[in-house]
């Protein structure tokens, strides 16, 4: 046994095209089912690390201030002083991945991934909390006005809150799939 684990070894870093071949089906095996099972499991949420694909949440240069500019904010009676604690201050770009807990009671400013009903779930900024969420992107320039998959959202539809992002890693992932969205949806935030 001992002999034939040496041989396997020493066939993984033979620089040949079987043995990269072997290598990249071991890590795959790895990480879809050891590596994210367990992150799943000490997380608490079925997806432990999500790739953000749109720019909902983008802020530009002119800051955080310009998000205030929709009235959905107003309308649940949150104003630029309440936000100065919250976390994700510069908001997300498109290809950054985002670390996810899982929580049982997101609060106003508490950035959740949910199911929307669409093929992926949202990430988007908790406006309400209570028995049911409402939320709404912080791009003030593409979300205006709050969604209708934003409002009422109840428990059960939420996978987790954002705790950390690491930018543009997520790219590496996107580049395959840039050329099949709508020109509008393309490229960088």
């Amino acid at each position: 046994m001992k002999k034939g684990l040496k041989r396997f070894w020493n066939f993984l870093q033979e620089d040949s095209w079987a043995s990269l071949a072997v290598v990249l089906i071991l890590a795959f095996i790895i990480i879809k089912f050891v590596f994210f099972p367990g992150l799943a499991l000490v997380t608490g949420t079925s997806l432990p690390l999500v790739i953000v694909e749109s720019c909902s949440m983008y802020h530009y240069e002119d800051g955080f201030e310009q998000t205030f500019e929709s009235s959905v904010y107003g309308d649940f009676g949150i104003s630029l002083e309440d936000t100065k604690n919250w976390v994700f201050q510069n908001g997300f770009a498109k290809g950054d991945v985002i670390f996810v807990v899982g929580v049982d009671e997101p609060e106003v400013g508490d950035v959740i991934i949910f199911n929307a009903g669409a093929q992926y779930p949202l990430i988007h900024r908790v406006v309400e909390d209570g028995d049911k969420f409402s939320t709404k992107g912080d791009n003030y320039k593409t979300n205006s006005r709050q969604l209708n998959s934003e409002k009422n959202i109840s428990k059960d539809h939420i996978i987790g809150k954002a705790l950390f992002k690491v930018p543009f890693v997520g790219w590496a992932k996107l580049i395959f799939y840039e050329g099949s969205r709508p020109s509008g949806n393309r490229g960088l935030c």
